[in-house]
């Protein structure tokens, strides 16, 4: 049987995150694991996140994960959700700046910030947080299969991927003040601002699809 294994670095929903997937998986073992030797073993790799992002990337590096989703990255399926997306870029603005992995380009803004500049988004509360339209930039990639346009999911973050910074890898945006990245997409990297295990069937659409999906 092949096996996802959703990484344990004491920073994300890793329960509700497992038992989404194994909801949707009828051909994989859903592995929770701080192991180094067995997440690289695995057949497809999830990295969740809550959180702020300074401790997240305290804590991957403590655990010496920083390492292991360089290196799976590589060359099996790796899902991001929520700040272990964020996880995955450049840099964020959070924390006073806070240096990401860098597997992926982009800087993270926050919402708060952008707002100041914006008259027409002064109500609009910080975090974001409930549910939102996604608008898929390829629906014809493998991950958005049986995910209808324009689906809404849920989303819990207060930094944001502003679409300037997300040039060629954006694989579907939302808008919630202005127009922002809301997935990413590149070689064998899918990952998700928004959490797929709390965003009802197009949800658990996204997981069972990512179990089927080679990469690139």
């Amino acid at each position: 049987m092949k096996t996802v294994a959703v990484i344990d670095y004491g920073m994300g929903n890793l329960h509700s995150v497992a038992k989404a997937l194994e909801h949707v998986a009828t051909d994989h073992k859903v592995l929770v694991s701080s192991d180094p030797a067995q997440i690289l073993q695995a057949d497809r790799v999830v990295l969740p996140g809550v959180g702020a992002i300074r401790d997240c990337m305290a804590e991957l590096k403590r655990f010496g994960m920083d390492e292991v989703v360089r290196e799976v990255a590589q060359n099996k399926p790796l899902l991001g959700v929520c700040v272990g997306m964020q996880a995955l870029l450049q840099f964020s603005a959070e924390n006073e700046g806070t240096d990401c992995l860098g597997l992926l380009p982009g800087r993270l803004a926050f919402f708060g910030d952008t707002f100041a500049r914006h008259a027409a988004a002064e109500r609009l509360k910080v975090p974001h947080m409930g549910w939102n339209q996604v608008s898929q930039i390829d629906p014809d990639h493998p991950m958005w299969k049986g995910v209808d346009q324009n689906s809404y999911f849920y989303f819990v973050h207060g930094y944001y991927l502003p679409l300037a910074q997300a040039e060629g890898i954006c694989a579907a945006s939302a808008e919630y003040g202005e127009v922002f990245c809301a997935v990413v997409n590149k070689g064998n990297i899918f990952a998700t601002q928004f959490h797929p295990e709390k965003s009802a069937e197009a949800g658990l659409r996204l997981y069972a699809n990512f179990l089927a999906w080679n990469g690139e």
